[in-house]
């Protein structure tokens, strides 16, 4: 029976192969796709067979550093199901996209990408605070040396600015993981079951920190534009896609279920921070002057968004910011990854040098504004259903914040309008005018597509998404809610 512990090894495990054996660019790139294509297949088959109420599933819980009373513990509930679906796709479409630009040192870089998954799946499933560790920690490795050998020309102080800013957080957190393990009774103990309510206000800050750093929360997210403008497109999709979902999951799996004293006690901290977060990040996304930079900045903003919904500590809030994550992240890939192919055909990302793309370019224009209008969460739409449930679920407990995310939400229908009429509809730019880059077609298009018809398919199906989820989030956020008094 295929365990989730096969989904970790098998992308691992090519990674070392494709580093390992002088395998051509294009061998190097089909297998590395029909890798994770496998593992996208292995997700489907679990999502088939997964039980909403049946608890963690598809499971390995053995002794691995006896000693420590570390356990390879690694399982899917509702919400890590969801997460590890979409971390699959993002990165089938990430490996795709890679194969169409013909990046130098291919191989490298595909082994890189399948590593990430490797890591991004750890996250996602571990069921022990060091094998979660190992997966947050490790994730980052990879992310590192894709931008800093495929990056941009300031790649170089871009990776400095993410390694300044994780560092301290993810030190504190480990001191934290140290303290909750080896002070565990009858010795130590990293699962997480047993780490329940043992946690003290600085342990909780320590998570709290270096989770803040990942999402990225307002204001520790001054990492993200250098990062995600620098980096190759499919490297900016999985970053914001996925690996910014790291924070996000844990701050709902790992912080609030292992913390709710304290989670009830702060909470009010993480939904002010999510508030200014949401509006700082629309304000600043819709004065950008290209396109990587209005989707940075509304990453920040949903991701601000995600982690305000979370701390509502109730039902619609938890099982909103989910949905939010999966939506958010379909969204943001497909964005960097179009983004990506107007640098590569028009010379620049530049508002100033697009423009009047809509003529002449059906199929560009079409997955354009298909993408902007899942952005923008018009009525119908998956964005919609999940923004609207953490919208009920602010109302549930403080019309005033309801109100504000009401003006949120506002300003990202500005941004996102604004994008795509700069784009599509705007008078025709310079080096549009120049270069007369073609119309989406085959190899870029083949990566976007799927992106948007899963968001296609949750706008026409949510309630398959929310029923599979709404489980796991109300086991979550139950222990705090009630201290919330909710």
């Amino acid at each position: 029976m295929i365990t989730v512990s096969w989904l970790i090894a098998l992308p691992a495990i090519a990674a070392i192969v494709l580093l390992l054996l002088p395998l051509g660019q294009k061998i190097a790139g089909y297998l590395a796709l029909l890798v994770s294509l496998a593992v996208a297949g292995a997700v489907i088959g679990f999502i088939y067979r997964y039980e909403p109420l049946g608890g963690l599933q598809f499971g390995d819980n053995i002794a691995w550093i006896n000693p420590l009373g570390v356990r390879w513990h690694v399982a899917l509930n509702g919400v890590s199901l969801a997460m590890v679906a979409v971390t699959a796709l993002v990165t089938c479409c990430a490996i795709g996209y890679g194969m169409w630009a013909r990046r130098e040192r291919s191989h490298a870089s595909f082994a890189l990408l399948l590593l990430t998954e490797a890591f991004l799946i750890i996250v996602f499933t571990a069921q022990d605070l060091v094998v979660f560790y190992i997966g947050f920690e490790g994730m980052l490795i990879p992310l590192l040396v894709l931008l800093a050998a495929w990056g941009g020309k300031g790649r170089k102080a871009a990776m400095v600015q993410v390694i300044a800013y994780t560092a301290m957080g993810t030190l504190l957190m480990l001191l934290a993981i140290a303290w909750l393990g080896f002070t565990a009774p009858g010795g130590p103990n990293f699962d997480m079951v047993a780490a329940i309510g043992r946690g003290n206000d600085w342990v909780f800050a320590a998570f709290a920190f270096a989770l803040a750093i990942k999402s990225p929360l307002f204001p520790f997210h001054g990492w993200v534009l250098p990062a995600y403008r620098e980096s190759s497109a499919e490297v900016a999709a999985v970053l914001s896609g996925v690996a910014s979902k790291a924070g996000g999951f844990a701050f709902l799996a790992i912080l609030v279920p292992l913390f709710p004293e304290q989670s009830a006690k702060y909470a009010w901290v993480f939904i002010t921070l999510g508030a200014i977060g949401f509006l700082y990040g629309a304000f600043l996304a819709f004065r950008q002057p290209d396109g990587r930079g209005v989707v940075a900045y509304s990453s920040i903003a949903q991701m601000s968004f995600i982690i305000l919904g979370i701390f509502l500590l109730n039902d619609r809030g938890a099982t909103g910011a989910t949905f939010q994550m999966v939506n958010h992240a379909l969204v943001s890939a497909a964005l960097f990854l179009l983004a990506g192919w107007l640098e590569t055909q028009a010379g620049s990302g530049s508002f100033k040098h697009l423009g009047g793309l809509a003529r002449s370019r059906p199929v560009l224009a079409t997955t354009a504004l298909i993408l902007g209008m899942a952005a923008l969460a018009v009525p119908g739409s998956s964005v919609f259903a999940s923004e609207f449930l953490i919208l009920l679920g602010a109302y549930e407990n403080y019309w005033w914040l309801g109100a504000i995310i009401t003006l949120g939400i506002v300003l990202a229908a500005m941004y996102m309008l604004r994008w795509v009429s700069a784009v599509l509809h705007e008078r025709e730019g310079d080096f549009v005018g120049t270069h007369n880059p073609p119309d989406l077609h085959r190899g870029a298009l083949l990566c976007i597509v799927p992106l948007a018809l899963c968001l296609l398919g949750l706008s026409i199906a949510p309630a398959q998404f929310t029923d599979r989820v709404n489980a796991t989030t109300t086991a979550m956020i139950n222990a705090a809610a009630k201290e919330a008094g909710r």
